[in-house]
């Protein structure tokens, strides 16, 4: 079966992803934890890694379960099909979620903009474009298809 790619709602994603999952459809939405500065305090809110996004796995035809759920909007398209995200590239983003250990670097002479290559992982000798430089990860855009990612620094060249 494909993984569809799914476009909701704004901030709409964790409830058709559970609603979804209730009406027996496997679905991924990985959600990451971020620190939110209000004027009086601090917040960890989890929030999804890709905004407005979702992987459905479901057959070609029952594809329209997907619309049963508040907040779906549409599949996404790619060449007047419904875009699919390969096996190995869902397996890729769940590693990267699931990989939480970070060692004790710091990112230097990095800046948006460079092209470095990947060296390990289902992304391996890939090219990607820096998006953003953090203190031990980059958002990375990948040119083939068109995703943003965050990468350990030690994943890369």
């Amino acid at each position: 079966m494909p993984w569809y790619v799914v476009r909701t709602k704004p901030q709409h994603e964790v409830k058709s992803s559970r609603i979804l999952e209730d009406l027996g459809v496997e679905v991924y939405c990985p959600v990451i934890t971020e620190v939110r500065q209000w004027s009086d305090r601090k917040k960890k809110l989890r929030v999804p890694l890709f905004k407005s996004y979702l992987f459905v796995n479901l057959e070609t035809s029952s594809r329209n379960r997907v619309f049963e759920a508040p907040g779906v909007i549409n599949f996404v398209h790619w060449l007047k099909k419904p875009a699919i995200a390969r096996p190995e590239e869902i397996e890729a983003i769940k590693a990267w979620m699931n990989n939480d250990k970070l060692d004790d670097f710091k990112v230097e002479n990095l800046r948006p903009g460079d092209e470095v290559e990947i060296k390990t992982g289902k992304f391996a000798n890939k090219k990607a474009i820096i998006k953003e430089v953090g203190d031990k990860k980059l958002k990375l855009v990948l040119p083939g298809i068109g995703w943003v990612l965050t990468a350990n620094i030690q994943d890369i060249i």
